[in-house]
């Protein structure tokens, strides 16, 4: 799917499982909003209207369930960790000439799986007022914006004040919370594409890696380089992306996105 394309909020009678293999898409829903990285899979439960972005050219694996065997406890959207296993399921599903018992043993397989996958903090909280959610809209295409709220509530036609106060109403965090939310959500996707930390720092506003670096350590509990090194293949360009990380932890702050 190319980036830039928009499917329409929908919803249907089954659940689904999304896996991009590459490229990222963002999923959203009333309230709230992922961006689903490479390699890892968006959960949909039945009957729940969202819509997705395609973010970056993706190549996509949708596995469909009927609501009669969804596990217990996926009754909420997620973006989820991939196994090593759960990949080569899926993939072995889109085998030519699958016969029903091998599509059911697998079936039963994957579901299991599923349930075993870890969910990612990725969701973006998102408003409904409808000032409020432009202005959300317009950061999550952006994330690298450091423009003050000032500028972002006169874009709107609101009020610095006004906007302030919706964002404690509807959301019940600060402005400046919920734009470090949308920088993480954004950071993850370019983390596990193995770009360089100093890179990924200048994209998303900060003015050096180890700023950065300190907001992911507060927000994840690790570094950037040890989110990034989790489940992950040694590959070259995670090998070269690697020595970028050396050094990322120091606390210094950014004024800019207080």
């Amino acid at each position: 799917m190319p980036g830039g394309e928009r499917i329409a909020s929908h919803m249907h009678a089954w659940a689904q499982l999304a896996y991009a293999s590459r490229g990222v898409m963002r999923l959203g829903v009333e309230g709230c909003t992922w961006m689903v990285p490479p390699s890892r899979a968006v959960w949909v439960p039945p009957h729940v209207p969202h819509e997705v972005v395609i973010v970056e050219d993706a190549y996509l694996r949708t596995v469909y369930i009927d609501e009669s065997v969804v596990p217990p406890g996926l009754d909420t959207c997620r973006v989820v960790e991939m196994s090593a296993l759960l990949r080569e399921v899926i993939a072995a599903l889109d085998a030519d000439g699958l016969d029903a018992r091998r599509e059911r043993l697998l079936g039963e397989l994957a579901l299991d799986e599923i349930t075993r996958s870890e969910p990612l903090p990725l969701s973006v909280p998102m408003p409904t007022e409808k000032r409020l959610r432009t202005l959300c809209e317009s950061l999550l295409a952006d994330p690298g914006n450091t423009d003050p709220l000032e500028y972002w509530a006169a874009s709107v036609g609101a009020s610095t004040r006004t906007i302030a106060r919706l964002f404690r109403q509807e959301l019940g965090m600060s402005f400046s919370q919920w734009r470090q939310q949308a920088v993480l959500a954004r950071a993850i996707p370019l983390l596990t594409r193995g770009r360089a930390l100093s890179q990924i720092a200048h994209e998303l506003g900060y003015q050096s890696q180890s700023a950065f670096s300190a907001m992911f350590r507060r927000a994840f509990g690790e570094s950037p380089r040890a989110f990034m090194m989790r489940d992950a293949e040694p590959t070259p360009e995670r090998v070269s992306a690697e020595d970028d990380f050396d050094g990322d932890d120091d606390m210094v702050e950014q004024p800019s996105q207080a």
